[in-house]
């Protein structure tokens, strides 16, 4: 890769070194088109998700040059500081040519192994099926840290994940010390978060997941079976259920179907639920529901509060900004935003990739442990390390 150093100027008037790629920095591609967003003009003072609409209107009410657009990441905990900046330049295409992956060498290490995976599903259920108990969902996430004997190329990666066409592929650089190779949040995430057009608003959130299969009667009696499953609708409609609650302040006229329907990517099927509402107030920007929303019980659970303390306990490594949401905000207050899941953080020879299961009161710890290796699955054949999961850990 093409890098340089430079200095951005912030939104606050002050001055900060990063790491710059002089090639495309941020990239969404959805159904079939890219947005590309290049060089770093300045950068959004980072806070809170609930302080991005202040902060976004400040920025696009201060703005005398460049774009009228931001874009990037927010992280899984809404408190936690984000990474959004307004590029030099944007485009749209097609999105770049994916090559075939040359054979991955190097090492692999699931974080946590498996065993202690299932132990933790095991430890959630418990406290779910306690009489009386107030958590009813928790998203468990485990990782595989990878080291590989030859750089990572994200540009390559996200254009090989692109050869799905049912997914939304992006590119998202990350904060790092100047003196630190450029990171990079690359993934193929299958869900809407939130999408604002004027006062009409859009969420598709997914829930519920089963493995695809490779011979179409097996793969027809999956997707059957995932319609039938009451532990997948149980997952699905706890998330449908908060996102229409976080909207009612907001919207009016909202429309969401009674039940879920199948939503297939190459390797899972999902049940999703299309949400349409309309704004009650025009001038309602897509930050604010942004911050309604997120994040929802697809990656965090329910209540909220008790989830995210299960994940504290119960999870190894810090989620940064696996399950938090990638996207743009424009100064009309318009923008699309989407959950950062299915992803990996790339810098230099390292990645390490994300994947979480939606645990229930009747989740079962071995079905746990082969969803998430399944998720696992489009970024390590895009890494060309097809098969790496047969064990805890692998090198080649």
């Amino acid at each position: 890769m093409n890098d340089a150093v430079r200095t951005c100027d912030t939104v606050d008037g002050t001055a900060e070194e990063v790491a710059v790629d002089t090639a495309t920095r941020f990239q969404l591609r959805v159904a079939g088109r890219t947005l590309e967003a290049r060089g770093c003009l300045e950068t959004l003072a980072s806070g809170g998700t609930a302080t991005l609409e202040a902060r976004a209107c400040a920025f696009f009410a201060a703005r005398q040059r460049g774009p009228a657009l931001l874009v990037g990441l927010v992280p899984f905990d809404p408190q936690a500081p984000d990474a959004l900046f307004q590029p030099q330049s944007l485009g749209q295409g097609s999105g770049g040519s994916a090559s075939a992956p040359p054979r991955f060498r190097g090492e692999i290490h699931a974080e946590p192994a498996a065993a202690q995976y299932a132990a933790s599903v095991a430890t959630a259920v418990s406290r779910l099926r306690q009489p009386g108990a107030l958590l009813q969902k928790v998203v468990l996430a485990r990782t595989l840290r990878v080291q590989s004997h030859t750089p990572i190329d994200p540009h390559a990666l996200v254009a090989r994940l692109g050869r799905d066409p049912d997914a939304v592929t992006y590119l998202a650089p990350l904060p790092v010390a100047a003196e630190q190779p450029p990171a990079w949040l690359v993934g193929a995430s299958p869900e809407r978060l939130v999408s604002r057009r004027g006062r009409q608003v859009l969420s598709h959130p997914l829930a519920g997941s089963a493995a695809r299969r490779a011979d179409p009667e097996e793969d027809a009696r999956a997707a059957r079976e995932l319609l039938a499953s009451a532990k997948d609708h149980d997952e699905h409609r706890y998330v449908v259920e908060a996102i229409v609650e976080a909207l009612r302040p907001y919207c009016d006229a909202i429309d969401a179907a009674p039940q879920p329907t199948l939503h297939a990517t190459t390797t899972l099927w999902h049940l999703g639920t299309r949400i349409e509402a309309t704004l009650r107030d025009p001038a309602t920007p897509v930050t604010t529901l942004l911050a309604a929303l997120h994040p929802t019980p697809a990656v965090c659970g329910t209540p909220p509060t008790l989830a995210r303390d299960a994940i504290h306990e119960l999870e190894p490594v810090p989620r940064g900004f696996y399950a938090g949401a990638v996207g743009w905000i424009d100064a009309n207050g318009d923008g699309d935003w989407y959950v950062a899941i299915r992803c990996a953080r790339v810098q230099g020879t390292q990645a390490r990739i994300h994947a979480g299961a939606g645990i229930v009161a009747g989740s079962e710890p071995a079905a746990e442990v082969a969803e998430t290796a399944t998720k696992f699955g489009a970024l390590l054949a895009a890494l060309g390390a097809d098969g790496a999961l047969s064990t805890d850990s692998w090198s080649c």
